[in-house]
C-alpha cells in the first residue's frame, strides 16, 4: 500500500468553495465527515494564542487605546 502524500493547494476561500461544490454528493460527505473528526493538536493551539497575543497587544498596549478606555 502505497502512502498518500499530503497535496498542497494555494487556494482563496470562493475558490476552494468552487472546488467543493464540483464534489459529488458522497465526496461532500466524506468531507465533511473527515472535518469533523479532525481534531487540533494542543500545541497548535497553543502556538495559535501566543502568535494572536503578540499581535493584539501591538495595537491594544497603546496611548490611544489606553485614552479610549479610560472612562470605562
Amino acid at each position: 500500500m502505497q502512502s498518500q502524500q499530503p497535496i498542497v493547494l494555494s487556494l482563496r476561500f470562493p475558490q476552494l468553495l468552487d472546488v467543493i461544490k464540483q464534489l459529488s454528493q458522497t465526496d461532500k460527505q466524506k468531507l465533511i465527515t473527515y472535518l469533523l473528526k479532525r481534531q487540533p493538536d494542543d500545541e497548535n493551539l497553543t502556538l495559535t494564542h501566543l502568535a494572536s497575543e503578540r499581535i493584539l497587544a501591538k495595537d491594544w498596549l497603546t496611548q490611544t487605546e489606553d485614552e479610549a478606555w479610560q472612562d470605562l
